[in-house]
């Protein structure tokens, strides 16, 4: 089965810097696995703050990871500086597909390439709430095809 390859570097819309820690390499002197998925989360996050989407603390709507994949291309290692690309892949009625890339800085390849499913729920009853409107238009400014945030 042929490996598609990774998506380049301007299909994503939003980057997050991430700042690489002693901690972050294993005994093979690379970044461990599990790493990228703390920086994969932590560019979700931090973009559906600053888009005044989430309120962990009293918002009626949070989200769940349901499924996640990454494939891997190349070695990261402390102390590279890294870049977190974000791009929504497809927003549903509940649910949103977010596509990300780790970059050694400045880089154009993809190191890593991932794929988070966000299913949004209400906070007290954990049952899939439809996404409104702000929801979708935000996510449409990062969109791979601005279309599918109408979806």
């Amino acid at each position: 089965m042929p490996r598609l390859p990774f998506r380049p570097r301007d299909a994503y819309r939003h980057w997050q810097p991430i700042v690489t820690r002693w901690s972050d390499n294993d005994q093979y002197g690379h970044v461990n696995n599990a790493i990228y998925y703390q920086w994969f989360d932590t560019a979700v996050n931090n973009w559906l703050f600053g888009a005044g989407l989430l309120d962990v603390a009293a918002g009626e709507t949070i989200g769940l990871v349901v499924e996640t994949g990454c494939r891997y291309a190349h070695a990261l290692s402390y102390p590279q500086p890294v870049e977190i690309g974000l791009a929504v892949e497809h927003v549903g009625t509940s649910s949103v597909a977010y596509v990300l890339g780790a970059f050694a800085s400045g880089e154009a390849e993809a190191a890593a390439e991932a794929r988070f499913v966000h299913v949004y729920v209400d906070r007290v009853d954990r049952r899939p709430r439809p996404l409104a409107d702000a929801w979708r238009a935000a996510l449409a400014t990062i969109a791979l095809d601005p279309d599918a945030a109408h979806a």
